[in-house]
């Protein structure tokens, strides 16, 4: 589907993109088949998408992968994806808003691909609640506002590292990430954008208590960027508990949240678990 065809059928169904959805469509063809290819996809790999909006990309996780779970929020483009794909057996499509139905349909997502180009006002959010899911996706592809990515790439000690950097690298690893520039949107995005791979951590099985203390940490950790970790943490634990998870994870006691690595506090994360 090019960007005539997408035009044309918005006009033929007379319908008018809403920005609080964050309907910015992506139609350029090389952009498309380029994050279908990052992707990996098997013939027999199930894949979620989510916020399809007309299905361009959608068409293409068909012919690449064993079956499609598309998630759409906007009823009247739920009815366009049904006139579309009316014939293929392979697409499971809901009418719900995303993270809600993330939220209450608890399942394994073990095996499956997350490929989507997301809505950006709740993009993180739904990463978030995929990455921390019991059994989380063993990849996410996802089309994002660059700066999100930036900081989900991010490096300890850099600007942008923090909660959304190490929520998301628990489990997951940065393999790659590209721009895609404004223009192959319509309509145009007012901010610069990318996509980036997240791949499942191989050896990551991490108990559930310390998956649950490792967010805690986090979470106070940055809850003052300007405050040192040992003071944020100390108020939440036993100070001589901080302090003997802090030094087995050779952390020292005047460090701030935004120069401690993942698996620094990882390792304080086992300890006070």
């Amino acid at each position: 589907m090019n960007l005539g065809e997408m035009r044309r059928l918005l006009d033929e169904r007379g319908i008018q993109l809403t920005r609080s959805l964050g309907q910015n469509f992506l139609h350029d063809g090389n952009q498309l088949r380029r994050i279908v290819a990052a992707a990996r996809l098997g013939p027999s790999d199930p894949v979620l998408e989510i916020g399809p909006g007309l299905g361009p990309l959608t068409e293409l996780l068909l012919a690449a992968s064993g079956r499609v779970l598309a998630i759409e929020k906007d009823r009247r483009l739920v009815e366009v994806l049904r006139a579309r794909f009316a014939t293929e057996e392979r697409l499971e499509l809901v009418a719900a808003d995303a993270l809600e139905w993330l939220r209450t349909e608890r399942r394994s997502w073990v095996g499956w691909k997350l490929v989507a180009n997301l809505p950006y006002s709740v993009a993180s959010p739904i990463l978030v609640e995929l990455a921390e899911a019991p059994e989380p996706p063993d990849a996410m592809v996802a089309t994002l506002q660059l700066e999100v990515v930036h900081r989900i790439a991010a490096k300890a000690g850099a600007e942008d590292y923090g909660l959304l950097t190490l929520l998301l690298g628990l489990r997951h690893e940065v393999a790659e990430w590209f721009k895609i520039p404004r223009d192959c949107f319509y309509p145009a995005p007012d901010v610069d954008s990318a996509c980036v791979v997240l791949r499942r951590r191989k050896g990551d099985a991490i108990p559930a208590s310390v998956a649950t203390a490792f967010k805690d940490v986090v979470k106070t950790g940055f809850s003052q960027r300007r405050k040192m970790l040992r003071k944020l943490l100390a108020g939440r634990w036993p100070v001589a508990a901080v302090d003997a998870a802090m030094a087995a994870a050779g952390v020292a006691a005047n460090e701030r949240a935004e120069r401690v690595g993942r698996e620094q506090f990882l390792a304080i994360a086992t300890r006070l678990a």
